[in-house]
């Protein structure tokens, strides 16, 4: 088994959107939420940022253990998160950044024999590490759509 081009290309590149797509926002509109319960700009900055940690554990994790098992991840019931939310968005992007670089390296260089290792997704089920990576990317792929929803729909 081996990774498809295209997995490794939107992990390498995909976040890089970010930048661009808010390239021309005040850090009013950047911290403005849509509407009560909504996630502003900022917001699903910091929680893609704030879950690269978190996917990098769970494919630790995997790699550890025969078919771990993990919860849903929730923001909400997250105790960290707040802590990333309150981080500024620069800061949020070069983080975002680094631990990309993480996330890369240790997807990019797994043997053939690790990429068949799975973990147990609540909703979708026994998931290889491919899986796991495109749903990570698809995850991310929502929220830059988000991202660029509340960009161009700014008042």
């Amino acid at each position: 088994m081996n990774l498809h081009p295209s997995l490794t290309s939107r992990l390498k590149n995909q976040h890089e959107s970010i930048p661009l797509i808010i390239a021309n926002v005040g850090k009013s509109t950047l911290e403005r939420n849509p509407a009560t319960g909504k996630w502003s700009i900022k917001d699903n900055i910091a929680h893609l940022a704030r879950y690269q940690p978190v996917f990098i554990s769970r494919i630790n994790e995997i790699l550890e253990h025969d078919t771990p098992a993990f919860d849903r991840y929730n923001a909400e019931t997250d105790i960290e998160f707040p802590s990333w939310q309150s981080r500024e968005t620069n800061d949020l992007l070069k983080q975002l950044v680094a631990d990309r670089k993480t996330v890369v390296s240790l997807i990019t260089t797994l043997k053939a024999d690790q990429l068949p290792r799975s973990g147990i997704h609540p909703k979708f089920g026994k998931l290889n590490i491919p899986d796991w990576v495109e749903f990570f990317l698809l995850h991310e792929a929502h929220h830059l759509f988000s991202i660029f929803q509340l960009v161009r729909s700014r008042a």
